[in-house]
C-alpha cells in the first residue's frame, strides 16, 4: 500500500514538474517572439524597448509591460504602453493570431509638427479595449525609411490585415502646442470602432468632444473653448486612405469610397471675446477620392522648410496641386443645420447651408435662413446659391496672379467668369438707405453659359422684387405727388447667339412695374459673328460695323403709368388733367404730321401711340421689319439725330386694344 501510494506521489510530482516545465517553456518562447517582434522595428531604423513579458497558460493570457517605441520618420513618432494585456490568445495557424480581449492601459502617443511655426502633439490615453482580435502573428519586414508618409501607408496596409468586433477608448486626452501661436487641449469621451474586417470600419463614434484652445494674433490673445457631441463616421475603407499615399497608383484614375456618411451632433465654440457660435448638426456623405489627382507625397515635397518663402513658379505649382485635390475629392453631400452666433454686433442665424463636389466643381452652393444684423437694421435671405463653382479652375487663375511683379490683364480678370454658371437669391430683405424701410428681393435668378473665350453667348435672368421710394431723388417726385411710396418689379430677361444662324436675340424681354406699366419684347440682330464675344475693343468695334438690324416686336400694357405722367403734366403746366391729356395726344399727332409725312407707317405709329394716351388701360404693340440691310450701328446713330428718320428703314404695325 505504501509502495502505491509512493508511486502516486511521485507520478503528481513528475506531472507538475511537466506542466510547469511546458509553462515555463512556452513563457520563453513567447518571451522570444514578443522580443523578435520588437527586434523587427529597431531593424528598420526605429526604437523599441519592453518590460517584463508573462503568459499565463490556464487561461492563454499574455501580459507585457513597460512598452516603448520610436518611429524611424522624421519628425518621429513616440509610443509609450504602460502594460499590454492579451488573454483567451491563440494561434489558429501559423501565420495568424488571435485574441478574445485585449487591453491598453496608459497609452501615450506624441510627436513634433514640422513647418514654419512647429509644434508639439500629445495623446494620453488611460484605457483601450479590444474584442475579438485576429490578425498576423508577426510584423512584415520593411525597410527604414524617414518618410512619415511612407509609415502611415504601412499602417494603414497592416490595419487592412487584422479584424475585430470592437475596439473602444473610453477617453482619450490630448494637448496641442504651437509655441506663442496657439496651445489647447482636447479630450475625446466613448471613442469605439465596430466591426473592423479587411480594412474596412462599419462605424466610428466619439460621443463626445471637448477642446480648449489659446490663440494669439496680432498681438491679441483669446480663449476658444467648445464640444463636439455624438460624432460618427461609417463606412471607412482604409483601402482609399492607402490608395492616394501609394506612388504606384499616381495614374490610377477610379474613385475610391473613403467614407460613406459622417454625421455630428450639436458643436459650440465660445471666444473670451464674446463671440459665442453653434451648430445643431453637420452631415457629409459618400466621400469618395481618385488617386491619380491626390496624391500626398507629391504634395509634401512642395511645402517650404521652416523659414522658406516661396518663388511665385513654387507658388503657382503648389495651387495647382491644390487644385487637383479639390479635382480629386467626392463629396455626394455636405450639410450644416442651425448655424447661430452671438456677436458683439448683435445675433447671426442660418438655417443651413450644403454643398457637393465633384472634380473640382461645386455642384451648388446654398445658404438658407439667413438673419442676420446691419448698422442700418436687420438683413434676411431666404436663399443664396452659386451654381457650378469651379474651385479648382478658381484656384489655378489665382495662381496666375501670384507673380507681383506682373499684375494681372483684364483678359485674366474675365477668364474668372467661366468659372460660376450662376446665381440665385431668394427672400432677400435689407435696410433701404436711410429711409428705416426694407428694400426685398422676393427672387434673383442669373444663369449664363454657351462661353465663346471667356465670354458667354448665353443669359437669363429673372427678378421680382419691391423697392421703397428714395424721396431725396428729384426724379420721384411724379410718384411721390402720387401718393406711392414704393414700386415693384418683375424683370424676366433672356439673351442668346446662335453660331449657326450668326443671329443674336433678345427673348424673353418682360418688364412689370407694379400699378404703372407691363412690358415685352422680342429684339434681333442678325449677322453676328462668332469673333465679336471678344474684350478687345478694337476688334468688337471693327466688327460691330457687320451687325444687321433684325425684327423688333414691342408690346406696352397700361397699367397706370399713363395717368400719373398726366397728372405730372398737369401739375407743371397748371392746368386740368383732360387738358393736360389732351395737349399730350395733340402733341404726338401734330409732331407726326410735321416730320413723318413722307413715312405714314410712322404717322400710323404716332396714331396708334395717341390712342394708347388717350384711353388709360391700353394695350400698344408695335412691330418693326426692316427694309432690306439696315447696319445696326448706324441705326443707333440716326436713332439719337432723327428717329423718324431712323424708323423709316422699317415697315411698322401699330395697334392698340384694351
Amino acid at each position: 500500500m505504501v509502495k502505491i501510494l509512493m508511486g502516486l506521489a511521485a507520478a503528481v510530482v513528475i506531472a507538475a514538474g511537466g506542466f510547469f516545465g511546458f509553462e515555463f517553456y512556452t513563457q520563453h518562447r513567447i518571451a522570444g517572439e514578443v522580443e523578435a517582434a520588437f527586434e523587427q522595428v529597431r531593424a528598420g531604423g526605429g526604437k523599441a524597448s519592453h518590460g517584463k513579458v508573462s503568459f499565463d497558460l490556464r487561461s492563454r493570457t499574455l501580459r507585457i509591460v513597460d512598452i516603448a517605441g520610436e518611429s524611424a520618420t522624421q519628425p518621429p513618432v513616440n509610443v509609450k504602453i504602460a502594460s499590454l494585456t492579451a488573454s483567451g490568445v491563440g494561434q489558429p495557424d501559423a501565420a495568424k493570431f488571435s485574441a478574445h480581449n485585449i487591453e491598453w492601459t496608459d497609452t501615450e502617443v506624441s510627436v513634433d509638427i514640422a513647418g514654419p511655426a512647429g509644434g508639439h502633439v500629445t495623446y494620453k490615453v488611460p484605457q483601450i479595449i479590444v474584442k475579438d482580435y485576429s490578425g498576423p502573428a508577426s510584423l512584415p519586414v520593411r525597410p527604414a525609411s524617414a518618410s512619415i508618409v511612407e509609415a502611415y501607408r504601412a499602417a494603414l496596409e497592416q490595419f487592412a490585415t487584422v479584424s475585430a468586433s470592437s475596439v473602444v477608448a473610453p477617453s482619450i486626452v490630448g494637448t496641442i502646442n504651437f509655441g506663442a501661436i496657439t496651445s489647447g487641449n482636447f479630450t475625446y469621451s466613448g471613442t469605439a470602432l465596430r466591426d473592423i474586417k479587411n480594412g474596412k470600419v462599419a462605424s466610428m463614434q466619439i460621443e463626445r468632444l471637448a477642446f480648449t484652445a489659446n490663440t494669439q494674433q496680432a498681438g491679441k490673445t483669446d480663449k476658444l473653448t467648445g464640444e463636439i457631441a455624438n460624432f460618427v463616421s461609417r463606412d471607412f475603407d482604409a483601402a482609399a486612405a492607402a490608395a492616394i499615399l501609394d506612388p504606384q497608383k499616381a495614374n490610377d484614375d477610379k474613385y475610391y469610397r473613403f467614407y460613406g456618411q459622417t454625421t455630428a451632433g450639436a458643436y459650440t465654440i465660445t471666444s473670451a471675446q464674446g463671440v459665442r457660435m453653434r451648430i445643431d448638426g453637420m452631415t457629409i456623405d459618400d466621400v469618395s477620392v481618385r488617386p491619380s489627382r491626390l496624391q500626398l507625397p507629391a504634395l509634401l515635397a512642395l511645402m517650404q522648410p521652416a523659414g522658406g518663402t516661396p518663388t511665385p513658379a513654387q507658388t503657382r505649382e503648389m495651387m495647382d496641386k491644390m487644385a487637383k485635390i479639390y479635382e480629386a475629392v467626392r463629396v455626394g453631400t455636405a450639410e450644416m443645420r442651425g448655424i447661430s452666433a452671438e456677436t458683439p454686433e448683435g445675433p447671426f442665424k442660418l438655417a443651413a447651408a450644403r454643398f457637393n463636389l465633384e472634380d473640382g466643381k461645386i455642384g451648388e452652393f446654398a445658404i438658407e435662413g439667413l438673419d442676420a444684423r446691419s448698422a442700418k437694421g436687420p438683413v434676411k435671405i431666404g436663399r443664396f446659391a452659386l451654381k457650378s463653382l469651379d474651385i479648382a479652375g478658381l484656384l489655378r487663375m489665382a495662381a496666375q496672379f501670384s507673380n507681383p511683379g506682373r499684375p494681372p490683364s483684364p483678359d485674366q480678370f474675365l477668364g474668372m467668369f467661366p468659372l460660376l454658371a450662376g446665381i440665385e437669391v431668394k427672400g432677400f430683405v435689407a435696410p433701404f438707405k436711410n429711409t428705416g424701410k426694407p428694400v426685398t428681393l422676393d427672387n434673383f435668378n442669373l444663369d449664363w453659359g454657351q462661353f465663346v473665350g471667356p465670354v458667354p453667348s448665353q443669359a437669363r435672368l429673372t427678378t421680382k422684387m419691391v423697392t421703397p421710394i428714395d424721396v431725396s431723388d428729384p426724379t420721384t417726385k411724379p410718384l411721390i405727388a402720387a401718393g406711392i411710396s414704393s414700386i415693384a418689379f418683375d424683370c424676366d430677361l433672356g439673351a442668346s447667339w446662335t453660331e449657326a444662324s450668326r443671329s443674336f436675340v433678345l427673348e424673353p424681354v418682360a418688364l412689370e412695374v407694379g400699378g404703372l406699366v407691363k412690358l415685352s419684347a422680342r429684339v434681333s440682330l442678325a449677322n453676328v459673328p462668332r469673333q465679336i464675344f471678344s474684350f478687345n475693343p478694337l476688334q468688337a468695334a471693327t466688327l460691330a460695323a457687320q451687325i444687321e438690324a433684325g425684327g423688333i416686336e414691342l408690346t406696352l400694357r397700361d397699367l397706370g403709368g399713363v395717368d400719373l405722367a398726366v397728372a405730372h403734366y398737369s401739375r407743371l403746366q397748371n392746368i386740368s388733367r383732360d387738358a393736360a391729356r389732351k395737349a399730350i395726344v395733340d402733341d404726338i399727332r401734330n409732331s407726326a404730321a410735321t416730320k413723318g409725312t413722307n413715312n405714314p407707317d410712322a404717322v400710323a405709329a404716332a396714331e396708334a401711340l395717341a390712342r394708347f394716351i388717350e384711353t388709360p388701360g391700353t394695350t400698344l404693340t408695335l412691330k418693326f421689319t426692316p427694309l432690306g440691310k439696315v447696319p445696326a450701328m448706324q441705326l443707333f446713330q440716326a436713332l439719337k439725330i432723327d428717329p423718324l428718320d431712323a424708323l423709316a428703314k422699317f415697315r411698322i404695325e401699330a395697334a392698340t386694344a384694351l
